[in-house]
């Protein structure tokens, strides 16, 4: 579980080496934060470099009493993948390996491939693939295209192809009174009614209505609390959350330069406590796009939907340094007990991947 690696990089290590791979273990720690394994991994010394990006980490079981099955068994019943990261993502890492085999026994590619590996997806997702990506620039490690492997399929294999994601965006609003007797409120000050004031400015704004590729910014409240559990007194102060998943018309400095007007504009003591997971991004459909959306409708006879629904993912940190997509496995059994993926749908995963990469070098090849 999330950071623990438990030998799933020297598995995945020793297998790319055996492929030819030169592999970089890259362990990052910070203050506060649990150290994470990473790797990056290449082969070929000259561009252009594909990218294969994912993570080993998992999240936690749950009760562990409610699954069918050993969570990290790896059982295989009637054809069923079981275990904790099955569809998030390792089975999309194994995908990833078995793609480049089969690419390889033809012969070697116009260029490199490299793959990008975590341990810190599903954790803080700070010394994960943003440090990584930081090292590859320290040593000149370029990347032209990547595709991470994370579930991207709400129902059936082919569904959906992430093209960008949105913003996420927290806050945390502490607004201050004076506390005193509800008899007397003229020797306290409440700072309730300033609270709701600012949720109410701030809740029933519409941000935008969407874009051609982003559905509309929503701010949702999620926490609001005085810690008072009298009825006869004025709190101090009362607290408020929220989360705002914005799109590509903001950014987190407008939105938080938005968000203390309103509160100004209410007035009276409060702090505003604003934290940013990523900010909102989009690939423009293109050629990488193309590739993709051709070599799913090739093995599934499905045409993907290109879109920027669900939450974030680590393409948030990648998509600064070169066009980014992601596609993978079915998400329904995601982070449940017994997560679970047909084994049919991981070759059909692999057939994918490994039409991708015969394509894209193929087009690199004939330019």
């Amino acid at each position: 579980m999330t950071p623990k690696d438990a030998g799933a990089l020297n598995v995945l290590q020793a297998a790319l080496e055996e492929l030819g791979f030169a592999c970089y273990r890259l362990p990052f720690s910070e203050n506060g934060t649990p150290d994470v394994a990473n790797m990056y991994a290449r082969r070929g010394d000259k561009g252009p470099n594909f990218c294969f990006a994912g993570h080993t980490d998992v999240v936690p079981l749950g009760n562990t009493d409610a699954w069918s099955v050993d969570p990290f068994g790896g059982e295989i019943i009637d054809g069923i993948l079981y275990g904790r990261g099955a569809t998030d993502m390792k089975s999309a890492i194994a995908a990833f390996v078995e793609a480049v085999s089969r690419i390889l026994v033809k012969g070697d590619v116009a260029g490199s491939i490299s793959l990008l590996i975590t341990g810190d997806e599903e954790g803080p997702a700070i010394n994960g693939t943003k440090k990584v990506l930081d090292w590859m620039e320290k040593q000149g490690e370029l990347i032209d295209v990547c595709l991470v492997g994370e579930p991207t399929n709400p129902n059936n294999l082919g569904d959906m192809v992430k093209i960008g994601r949105r913003g996420s965006l927290t806050g945390h609003l502490k607004v201050t009174g004076v506390q005193g007797h509800a008899a007397y409120p003229h020797l306290a000050d409440n700072p309730l009614p300033r609270l709701v004031k600012m949720l109410d400015a701030l809740s029933s704004h519409e941000l935008d209505q969407g874009t051609d590729h982003f559905q509309p910014s929503s701010l949702q409240l999620t926490t609001v609390d005085t810690g008072n559990p009298a009825t006869n007194v004025i709190p101090a102060q009362a607290t408020a959350s929220f989360n705002i998943r914005f799109n590509d018309l903001h950014t987190s400095q407008e939105l938080t330069k938005w968000l203390h007007t309103q509160c100004d504009a209410v007035g009276g003591q409060y702090d505003l406590d604003i934290r940013v997971s990523g900010e909102a991004f989009l690939t423009p459909p293109g050629d990488f796009s193309a590739l993709i959306t051709s070599s799913v409708e090739k093995a599934t006879g499905v045409t993907p939907e290109l879109s920027t629904s669900g939450g974030t993912s680590d393409a948030r940190f990648i998509k600064n340094f070169c066009p980014v997509a992601e596609f993978g496995l079915i998400s329904q059994t995601m982070h449940k007990v017994d997560e679970r993926i047909a084994v049919s749908d991981i070759r059909t995963l692999t057939d994918i991947y490994t039409s991708i990469l015969a394509g894209y070098f193929t087009d690199i090849a004939a330019t």
